[in-house]
């Protein structure tokens, strides 16, 4: 009994991860879809899914394997300049998500407190920044679970004001129907999931659970404990951005109401569900922005500490630097510019331009005799991973000529 129950001490890597794929761009992303689309690409919520539970699920191998982290594990292995192009572009694409995740922030504080944008960003630096500086990854990840939950809970109470047909949710969750008026939109619904710096984080956060790498059977014990985290966090993620699209189709798309942005959905659900579901709403915004400005704010330390071959230490000025170049870079960003939604769209380019080279990355180390020993992958992972690259590499490609 005690072993079975060993196993939900592993449980929380993957959870903090999980908050990467349900932020306020998720959330931006899923609402607009639903309203426009219905349930036609619900799909593309378990398409994305799937493929993060493959590269997450590989890539914390890494760091079980190796004690190296994703970003540590490039610079060791690859030639200068390829490790710096890769991890710089990487660093810039975590500000990227960083500045949609403090915005999410300010937008929540807003609807609740009518407090500035700018302000509102304000506060969701310092107090994300507060959070990393003076939590271990346990104490972390005790306030992850507590926010997903109150995300999770958000949306529950949500779905249980409006009609919805479960049938419809069942078979539209897993069979594609895309038509090209829907193209683009599906690109960001699948763009919102699978994002590069939750890659570079659970193959740090994974090594929270100390182990001894000589013994073999205590690194493949370590692959069960993490795939049923990885699992288990992702599936909850995929419920979750399932409610959102949900509860945006039952809300706006069978009233024909195309919602643009968060808080035009949050003006909306009050005379549609009442001030509770808005004032929800809002809440659940407001900790999915801080839990995720959280998460990218450690994976912007790990990948400036590996960029020095050094592990993830908040302590160490490698981490702190790399964890303010994160949320300071986002917030010169919202202060600079004049139009922060289309920022935000700009923001996003810096993504499809940067998951292609991590996920390259990632095949070339994981499928390396010489860095995995007996565990590196298998040719059905090494294939998968080469189609998930190829796929997102084409997304991309047809992203930028339309």
């Amino acid at each position: 009994m005690k072993r079975k129950f060993n196993i939900l001490r592993y449980i929380g890597p993957g959870l903090l991860v999980t908050v990467g794929f349900i932020d306020p761009g998720n959330w931006a992303a899923n609402i607009s879809g639903g309203s426009v689309f219905g349930y036609d690409l619900l799909w593309v919520i378990t398409l994305g899914t799937i493929t993060l539970i493959i590269l997450q699920h590989n890539v914390a191998h890494l760091g079980i394997v190796t004690g190296d982290c994703l970003a540590e594990s490039i610079k060791k292995n690859f030639n200068p300049s390829v490790s710096k192009v890769v991890l710089w572009s990487a660093i810039l694409a975590n500000v990227s998500v960083s500045l949609a995740e403090i915005l999410g922030v300010a937008i929540a504080l807003q609807m609740l407190f009518k407090i500035p944008i700018w302000l509102g960003s304000c506060i969701g630096v310092i107090i994300s920044n507060i959070m990393i500086f003076t939590n271990t990854y346990k104490k972390l990840e005790k306030f992850i679970i507590g926010f997903v939950s109150i995300i999770g809970f958000s949306f529950i109470f949500e779905m249980d004001l409006v009609e919805i047909s479960w049938e419809k949710v069942l078979v539209s969750s897993f069979v594609p129907n895309l038509n090209p008026s829907s193209i683009l939109v599906a690109l960001g619904v699948f763009g919102a999931i699978v994002m590069p710096h939750n890659l570079f984080l659970h193959s740090e956060i994974i090594q929270s659970r100390e182990w001894d790498l000589s013994n073999e059977k205590v690194i493949k014990r370590q692959f069960r404990y993490e795939f049923f985290d990885t699992f288990f966090s992702m599936i909850l993620g995929w419920v979750i951005n399932l409610s959102m699209f949900v509860l945006s189709i039952a809300c706006f798309y069978y009233k024909k109401i195309e919602v643009t942005d968060l808080s035009q959905a949050h003006e909306l659900l009050i005379p549609l569900l009442g001030n509770r579901a808005a004032l929800i709403f809002a809440l659940g915004l407001l900790f999915s922005g801080f839990s995720s400005s959280i998460t990218s704010g450690m994976a912007g330390g790990t990948i400036y500490s590996g960029i020095f071959e050094k592990h993830y230490d908040i302590k160490q000025k490698e981490t702190i630097i790399g964890v303010l170049i994160t949320s300071l870079g986002a917030l010169a960003i919202i202060f600079s510019v004049k139009d922060v939604l289309q920022a935000l769209v700009y923001s996003q380019a810096v993504l499809c331009f940067q998951l292609p080279l991590t996920i390259a990355s990632q095949l070339y180390l994981t499928s390396n005799e010489k860095i995995m020993g007996r565990f590196k992958n298998n040719t059905l992972v090494n294939i998968s991973i080469l189609v998930i690259g190829v796929f997102i590499t084409g997304l991309n490609i047809y992203f930028f000529i339309k």
